[in-house]
């Protein structure tokens, strides 16, 4: 587990912001939560104390799984280069030759892939196709739904 994790700036950012958040907020709240509940006297019947210590053990863990992230990830920076090719980070418009559509997506990683915000992940089917290639490339790619053929329209390094 000592692989090294590709990262987008904004989600790195994001990572930091959200470790600040549980350090510096998060944890104190939960620790006087927990303060609160121990005041109630008999801890083998209150509810309010397992639930605070059942949020503490899930901030704790979420602050290690960050700061081990964190550890291992490098930022891919993207500003030197030019954009003519499909690598990690850019923004790729496709044209799907069966449905006749254009979509967009942002290569990214896994932790960050939510296709609702068009984010798919570089070791996806279709991001890990799409890799490589250059403007006006016609990539297959295989899906649970068969073989998909898109050409690639557009590539932007955001």
């Amino acid at each position: 587990m000592s692989h090294s994790i590709p990262l987008t700036k904004e989600s790195h950012e994001a990572l930091q912001e959200e470790l600040k958040r549980l350090i510096r907020v998060e944890r104190p709240k939960v620790i006087q939560d927990i303060a609160e509940a121990r005041a109630h006297g008999d801890l083998s019947e209150n509810a309010e104390y397992d639930a605070a210590k059942n949020r503490q053990g899930f901030i704790e863990g979420r602050i290690q799984e960050i700061n081990g992230k964190l550890a291992r990830a490098y930022v891919v920076d993207l500003s030197n280069m030019k954009p003519d090719k499909v690598v990690f980070g850019c923004t790729v418009t496709l044209y799907d030759t069966s449905s006749e559509e254009e979509i967009t997506y942002k290569i990214v990683g896994e932790d960050e892939a939510d296709i609702k915000l068009s984010k798919i992940s570089c070791t996806s089917p279709v991001g890990k196709a799409l890799i490589g290639h250059k403007l006006d490339d016609s990539v297959k790619v295989s899906v649970p739904s068969g073989i998909k053929e898109y050409e690639i329209i557009d590539i932007k390094y955001e």
